[in-house]
Formats: C-alpha cells, structure tokens, sequence
C-alpha cells in the first residue's frame, strides 16, 4: 500500500480508485446520506486506512478509511480524531481496527 503526505491526496487517489460515496460514522452502523443506506459491520470491508498526525497538535490526527460494502459501494470515511474519540458500538471498533 502506497504511502501518502496529505489527507487530501491520499483521498484523490481512492476517489479515482473507485471509492466516490462518503460515509458517515454513527454508534451502530456507517451512514451514506447521498444514497440513504446503512451499513452494519457485517455489511461492509476496510480495504484500507492511512494515519495522518498533526503538526503542532495530536487534535488534528485523522484516520483515512477506504471501504467496499457487499453491495458493491465504496466510499471513504474520514475520523478526525481516530475510532476511540466517537461514541460508537463494541461491532464498529472492532471492525474499523
């Protein structure tokens, strides 16, 4: 998996790889407005996931994921502070380790 400097350019790429709807992170489920889907854990992949940390605080990391659900819809889901800072169900954590 190719290494990227920026949130942005790293998302250009997975646009361009297919990965055009974004996702929403709830308690219990990923939420794709633009269609009105849900997706459970069960429902969907992580294909990947880059890290980008702040340079002057820890309070502008964010986590890049690049998913695929079973319906064939991929998207990207973008956490501005990691899947510990949200409120989100045992399932999604696991699933977005």
């Amino acid at each position: 998996m190719k290494s990227y400097d920026t949130l942005s350019e790293t998302m250009a790429h997975l646009q361009a790889k297919g990965y055009t709807v974004d996702f929403n992170l709830k308690e219990k489920h990923l939420e794709c407005n633009a269609l009105k889907l849900k997706f459970h854990p069960e429902d969907f992949e992580v294909d990947e996931m880059h890290r980008f940390e702040g340079m002057s605080s820890t309070d502008d990391n964010s986590v890049l994921y690049a998913i695929s659900s079973k319906n064939g819809i991929k998207g990207l889901l973008v956490d501005a502070y990691g899947v510990y800072s949200e409120n989100i169900s045992e399932a999604i954590r696991k699933k977005l380790r």
